[in-house]
């Protein structure tokens, strides 16, 4: 098949279409307009591309036209390095596969559940989408069967090599049926990528993609690194006391922009999220408010924010950092257009600061550090702010009726009248108080630079890394569950007011101190040092959590399950 210029020339089922379209897609990029056509031809093909190219497109929509969704069982198989990235490729290509009648997308990574993961598996799920270690766990446990599948994926193998997975893609690979097609997908091709894909492909098509450099743009780059403040407390911060036309806030996950957009629109910001659940007169929706100026903060995951096209970006903030530094190219680069300046900034916990040098190699720019506004800074600010509106009212409205109306509250009720001034201003702040509690105090930085176990840099580590990252989720030996009955909270090193929950869940039920940390912290995006005490009871357990968790967060945490249990979260 020769090279196309549009999607609508590729001779694909008219649901995929109808899916690639409501995203979007039009115009392919490069790497899909080289590999689409021979993995559709059943060609085995290895792609050199960097990310936030396409591939994802590139080898789904080959796989989703070869899919037959009357069939239960894994028909293809994504390995990606991270759960950031699998999740992201699972969400992409559930979109892409929106309209076709019957698919299910199953994604499984470490430090969740087994649980929801085996119903989607053994519930005939076409689709996986999974990191190295857990994929070899169900491999292994007999929950994931591969008899049926039609292709294989290796995405991001470099980083995989780079993370130490190479023998468990050797596993992996090793175990998909001999028929099956694969393809493997790299940003670079080193001697021990090229190895694989001599052992596992066969008579591949090689696509090479030459890597291209962005205009540089005038932006203006800014990193925050997350300490003693939690980054909500910190955007907030931010989004009040800066000057911007449209923020554009990158999350990782579609759940994250329900919760932050929540949030924000609780704490009084022109907040709105955009994600892969919506339809598409609810996408449009969102978009016309943001071009008419109704919400100025938009909530996205990359995935939906592909092909957005909002003018007057003026800030991009990564909430959450982006998998590598093409990625965040691309998301810096949606603001800075047509001449304008823009402003990008990002929070980056400890364990990330080292991405910033990726990232200004890749822009070929300066990272400045910058600090959040502090309690007292935010209080004085308000004060101010407050002062001049209504000093400004004072000086362009008529309130001639409001002092007759205010007199006459105050003879009515027999209060003084700056009392009833005081009332008033007072019911004005409650959403955003004037007065700023006082900030957390700093940790001691040996407490701050280390982490804990869930928070190491996976290239820091030896061997099979994510088994660090899940909590050593084989065999679940790591240092929190080993032999605990109570867990010393790291919460109380950072000075965390808390509220303790009961759970349906304890020792009965096997339930160990890091199975209920790896559920809260994963089910939740919560950081695990901000999860207090945990004690252990037979039929249930108490586990204590930062107080004013947002409802949606508690709600998500009462539905998920801990060994197999529904954890019935509830606070006492």
């Amino acid at each position: 098949m020769s090279e196309f210029t549009t999607f609508s020339a590729l001779e694909l089922p008219e649901p995929i279409l109808r899916g690639i379209t409501e995203l979007g897609y039009d115009t392919p990029t490069p790497i899909q307009q080289r590999a689409i056509g021979p993995l559709l031809e059943g060609r085995d093909v290895l792609g050199e591309a960097q990310t936030g190219t396409g591939k994802t497109a590139a080898f789904g929509l080959p796989a989703l036209a070869n899919i037959d969704t009357t069939v239960r069982g894994a028909q293809l198989l994504v390995v990606a390095p991270t759960r950031e990235l699998a999740i992201q490729v699972a969400e992409s290509i559930e979109q892409m596969g929106k309209f076709m009648r019957g698919l299910t997308v199953a994604t499984v990574y470490g430090g969740a559940a087994y649980g929801p993961q085996i119903k989607l598996l053994k519930g005939g799920a076409q689709v996986v989408v999974g990191t190295p270690g857990r994929l070899m766990d169900h491999i292994n446990k007999g929950t994931l069967d591969l008899s049926k599948l039609k292709m294989s994926v290796l995405d991001e193998a470099d980083e995989m090599l780079n993370m130490g997975f190479v023998e468990d893609i050797e596993f992996i690979m090793e175990s998909v049926p001999k028929d099956a097609q694969r393809a493997l997908f790299s940003a670079t091709m080193p001697q021990q990528i090229r190895k694989i894909a001599q052992k596992f492909l066969t008579d591949s098509v090689h696509v090479a993609i030459e890597k291209t450099q962005e205009h540089k743009a005038n932006i203006t780059q800014k990193a925050w690194k997350v300490t003693v403040l939690n980054k909500n407390t910190a955007l907030e911060r931010i989004l009040e006391t800066t000057d911007y036309n449209l923020a554009l806030i990158f999350v990782r996950t579609r759940q994250d922009t329900i919760t932050l957009s929540d949030h924000l629109q609780s704490k009084g910001f022109k907040a709105a999220g955009l994600n892969g659940d919506m339809n598409q007169a609810q996408r449009e929706a969102t978009v016309s408010q943001l071009k008419a100026g109704t919400v100025r903060v938009l909530v996205a995951t990359d995935v939906v924010a592909r092909g957005l096209d909002v003018p007057g970006v003026s800030h991009v903030i990564n909430y959450d950092l982006p998998n590598d530094a093409e990625s965040y190219v691309h998301r810096i680069g949606r603001t800075g257009r047509a001449g304008r300046s823009g402003e990008a900034i990002l929070f980056a916990r400890p364990r990330e600061m080292h991405l910033l040098r990726r990232y200004e190699r890749e822009t070929k720019g300066t990272i400045e550090m910058m600090e959040v506004p502090t309690a007292r800074e935010m209080t004085a600010y308000r004060l101010e702010a407050c002062q001049k509106r209504l000093a400004d009212v004072v000086a362009n409205q008529d309130l001639d009726t409001m002092r007759e109306l205010v007199e006459q509250m105050a003879n009515d009720g027999g209060v003084d009248m700056k009392d009833l001034a005081a009332a008033l201003l007072f019911e004005q702040q409650q959403t955003r108080p004037l007065f700023v509690k006082d900030d957390p105090k700093p940790r001691r930085e040996a407490r701050d630079t280390r982490g804990d176990r869930n928070d190491r840099n996976p290239r820091q580590s030896k061997g099979r890394n994510e088994r660090f990252e899940r909590g050593g989720e084989r065999g679940n030996k790591s240092p929190r569950a080993a032999g605990a009955a109570a867990r010393p909270g790291k919460g109380r090193d950072m000075n965390i007011e808390f509220d303790t929950y009961r759970l349906n869940v304890g020792k009965d039920h096997g339930a160990r101190p890091g199975d209920i940390v790896g559920a809260i912290a994963n089910e939740g995006n919560m950081d695990s040092r901000m999860i207090g005490n945990i004690k252990l009871h037979g039929e249930h357990s108490f586990v204590e959590l930062p107080k004013g968790l947002p409802a949606a967060i508690v709600a998500k945490l009462q539905r998920a399950r801990i060994r197999q249990q529904p954890s019935g979260m509830m606070k006492v």
